[in-house]
């Protein structure tokens, strides 16, 4: 009997290790979706938008260019439409090769050429307008993708809030819902949605401040100047936003400006979410550490959220995090090697999480994903699996990828 005791307590004291160990490994997880899940709700209730004053400040439009030749004719005629007297387009023909800068003089734009490829990517193209500005600045810049677009309304707004706060600050940012779109399309455009809008909108409202997205951004003059531009990383807006936060000036977000893409197809979507998701983790692994150290040093609860916000990994991939982390603790449990404890609470995390996405897809999804479509967010997790082992064993691309424009036909099906 005693050597039976004593054989179960062994058991016990093994099982209960195996679990604190297991709990622990699985903490962070725990924690990205605490982040996830309170950034979702936080976002899900609208803002209650403000009549935005015209503004009356100079702004310059800077829209970076390399080969969009057959979209740079459309989003120059939509904003030559839209602007006012006050604002100005400026094309950077970046390294291209087709006739985007011919076409833009056609239209009387301003046009500067760059040429230069050992330095390739947004954020050269940037710093090389903003040195051909220093004779005659304006007060505030917007940097708008050669393939968006936007209203009259919205890049007023943005000017506006600029002027107001003197802060950088950052439009919602969306691809243009379309339910005729191939599933994996569909979900990648609502994911974005998730991030860009109820995420965004959720950051604003728990550190006072979001992330810049790249494209309907508005940036002062005084912080554009002094900005670290001229660099070659593929999320170098991520990278301009933290830079701004850390010296004071935390980019705002507009809730009444709006900027819009086309969604692309499934291949160009897969090659845009490589390198964007790929940069956003290399972007966690280098800073998020630093901004949660900060935070924590200097009891700023701004900081350390921002830099936890980082950690959150994408939708697929938080979703793929989720369910293996929940299998492989249940098969630990179903064999005696630990507690049920730590898949208990991934399966409460879990289904927390997944409660806020379908909460945010009823709020603001439904026409840029059908009901029926999200059924199959399961596959859009397994389309997405390849490229996560492709991340991991290559990691992220090094350079600067254009997504391919999407043709009628890719939006088909």
């Amino acid at each position: 009997m005693f050597q039976c005791t004593k054989f179960l307590n062994k058991i016990y004291e093994r099982t209960f290790i195996v679990t604190i160990i297991i709990s622990f490994l699985f903490a962070p997880l725990l924690l990205i979706n605490l982040i996830f899940f309170l950034e979702t709700v936080a976002g899900l209730k609208r803002h209650s938008k403000r009549l935005a004053s015209p503004s009356v400040i100079s702004v310059v439009i800077i829209i970076p260019a390399h080969d969009e030749a057959a979209v740079i004719g459309r989003t120059l005629d939509r904003l030559k439409t839209v602007i006012a007297s006050n604002f100005t387009l400026l094309v950077v023909a970046d390294n291209s090769e087709d006739e985007t800068a011919a076409i833009a003089r056609r239209l009387s734009v301003r046009v500067i050429e760059r040429h230069d490829l050992e330095h390739r990517g947004k954020g050269h193209a940037l710093a090389f307008a903003r040195d051909w500005l220093l004779s005659d600045p304006p007060a505030a810049v917007i940097v708008l993708d050669a393939d968006c677009h936007s209203d009259g309304y919205s890049l007023n707004a943005l000017a506006e809030a600029c002027q107001r706060t003197n802060k950088p600050c950052q439009a919602i940012n969306l691809l243009e819902p379309c339910p005729s779109a191939v599933p994996m399309v569909q979900i990648s455009t609502f994911a974005f949605l998730l991030k860009n809008l109820v995420r965004q909108r959720g950051l604003q409202r728990l550190t006072g401040g979001v992330h810049l997205t790249g494209t309907g951004m508005c940036l002062p003059w005084q912080h554009f100047e002094r900005a670290d531009l001229a660099t070659s990383s593929i999320v170098e807006d991520v990278r301009l936003g933290l830079e701004l936060a850390k010296s004071g000036a935390q980019p705002q977000l507009v809730e009444e400006a709006m900027v819009w893409s086309a969604p692309s197809d499934a291949a160009g979507t897969l090659t845009q979410r490589r390198r964007w998701e790929g940069g956003l983790l290399t972007m966690a692994q280098t800073t998020a550490p630093q901004a949660i150290l900060r935070g924590l040093k200097t009891f700023d609860l701004s900081a350390l959220l921002s830099g936890l916000d980082l950690l959150v990994p994408p939708l697929a991939m938080l979703a793929f995090f989720n369910a293996t982390a929940l299998i492989v603790a249940a098969i630990l449990a179903a064999f005696g090697w630990s507690g049920w404890a730590p898949s208990m609470m991934l399966a409460l995390v879990g289904s927390a999480s997944a409660l806020a996405i379908l909460a945010a897809w009823w709020r603001e999804g439904r026409q840029f994903l059908t009901s029926r479509t999200l059924l199959r967010l399961p596959f859009y997790v397994l389309w997405k699996v390849p490229m996560y082992f492709n991340l991991a064993r290559r990691g992220a691309p090094s350079e600067w990828l254009r997504t391919g424009r999407p043709t009628k036909t890719d939006q088909e099906g």
